[in-house]
């Protein structure tokens, strides 16, 4: 079992910079900004490990690895924790970045889990951050992607973590879907008491108005007993980008690329290829939106560790 010396990971603080994105809804963008926050930091030098916990596997699409060599559907973490051994990553599905897959084999989790909180109580739950602190230490920043609707995968991420990020919908779901993670994040608390709130975001949203964000940050204020952190940076509505990336296997910074690299619309009329799928220019918004909150969760990391006394990590946070 992991010692948790005043943080997550004991001594050697392993798991001290692990981020889970946890909403109860889905849809509210929870795999998109993992993807894209962990694409775009491997991309800044820093060294990031994803744990997929979502049976529907979406990070392979936007990872590009679905059905390829790779893509075990979620079989390698399972067996990691049913043996309670190290879990073994892919590596390099992008230059500083690796993964653990998810995927249907994952529904095997929850009847596994189930027999063993019989057995030990919430003690089972330490399971995850057993397998992943012997991995984790390598690494600057890990993200777990959370399933919706799914108690006892959430359970075990919210045990692993330290951080908690909440991306949400402006809607009814999305804010429904938060106050259920309240509940599940103060159950959390008494096995993993150093668990912490860095904020919520605003995903797939029309708008950045100052009503918007503030009903939100009265949502999460209302779900966490006051505590209402948020991210400035919210993430745009661009359904069309969203297509694109996972049509392409590609992440919104990739996508950027893409559009600079592709032929003006009358230069396809003029050479005949124009009936060619193109890259909506959107892609270039959505590409600064995930830059401008990765800066802004990097400052966050920081702040937050100064203000808890968090030992420092292998590598400090510096704003890219």
């Amino acid at each position: 079992m992991v010692e948790r010396d005043g943080v997550p990971g004991g001594s050697d603080n392993a798991l001290a910079r692990v981020i889970a994105m946890v909403n109860d809804k889905g849809g509210v963008g929870k795999t998109s900004i993992v993807a894209n926050l962990a694409g775009q930091l491997a991309a800044a030098d820093y060294r990031c490990l994803v744990i997929d916990l979502n049976r529907q596997a979406n990070l392979a699409d936007d990872l590009g690895y679905r059905d390829g060599d790779a893509d075990d559907r979620g079989a390698g973490l399972v067996l990691s924790i049913l043996t309670e051994t190290p879990v073994v990553p892919v590596l390099r599905v992008r230059d500083g970045l690796d993964v653990v897959p998810g995927g249907a084999r994952l529904a095997d989790l929850v009847p596994l889990m189930v027999a063993r909180m019989q057995e030990r109580g919430r003690e089972a739950l330490d399971v995850l951050a057993d397998v992943l602190a012997p991995t984790a230490d390598p690494y600057d920043i890990v993200f777990i992607d959370c399933p919706p609707e799914s108690p006892i995968l959430t359970d075990l991420a919210l045990t692993a973590a330290r951080w908690v990020v909440m991306p949400t919908k402006s809607d009814v779901g999305g804010l429904v879907g938060m106050r259920l993670v309240a509940e599940r994040f103060s159950l959390a608390r008494e096995r993993n008491p150093e668990l912490r709130l860095l904020g919520a975001v605003l995903f797939g949203t029309g708008t950045r108005s100052r009503r918007v964000h503030a009903e939100v940050r009265g949502a999460v204020a209302g779900a966490f007993g006051g505590s209402s952190p948020m991210f400035a940076t919210a993430i745009r509505h661009a359904e069309r980008s969203a297509q694109d990336a996972r049509r392409l296997g590609k992440l919104a910074h990739e996508l950027e690329l893409e559009v600079a690299a592709q032929p003006a619309w009358w230069a396809s009329l003029r050479d005949g290829t124009a009936t060619a799928p193109r890259v909506s220019p959107t892609a270039a918004g959505v590409a600064g939106d995930y830059r401008d909150l990765g800066v802004e969760l990097l400052a966050l990391l920081r702040d937050a560790e100064e203000t808890v006394a968090v030992p420092a990590p292998r590598r400090n946070v510096e704003v890219v």
